[in-house]
């Protein structure tokens, strides 16, 4: 097999990766005239990807954020780091909008839900409440008739 080599990222790198996010999110950013001072983040977890969308009260959206659009590929979308990615950038978005408090609500059974809210605290948002809205199957589908023979 040969020697396998581990790649680290340089600081510079690390900066220049950082500065790439933080662009797609002054380029995503709408500025608007009025501060809104309440905002609700879903939080969309599947297998395959995390996505976030950030909307005010009224539940239009001001902004959303995907792992795939930060540039994740392939399996490593659906990781909690992947999640934890998106979720900072969406509270960049929501800082710059003026959001200090946010309803969550989580949907989906993907590993990117945990680490998302995490990350929102971390990031300095206060979270007034957290909704588990994942479509669940309460009866299921009408059953077969019965067989006669």
């Amino acid at each position: 097999m040969g020697k396998k080599r581990i790649i680290q990222q340089t600081g510079e790198e690390l900066i220049k990766e950082r500065e790439k996010v933080d662009a797609k999110v002054e380029k995503e950013v709408k500025t608007s005239s009025k501060k809104i001072l309440e905002g609700r983040i879903y939080i969309s977890s599947t297998y395959n990807n995390t996505i976030i969308t950030l909307t005010d009260s009224m539940g239009n959206v001001l902004g959303w954020v995907s792992a795939g659009n930060i540039g994740f590929k392939g399996t490593k979308k659906s990781t909690p780091f992947a999640a934890s990615k998106v979720a900072e950038a969406v509270s960049q978005i929501a800082k710059k909008i003026g959001i200090e408090k946010i309803a969550v609500f989580v949907k989906g059974v993907g590993s990117g839900r945990d680490s998302a809210i995490r990350s929102f605290v971390a990031r300095g948002l206060e979270i007034i409440s957290i909704k588990d809205v994942t479509p669940v199957p309460h009866n299921g589908c009408r059953p077969k008739k019965v067989r006669r023979v």
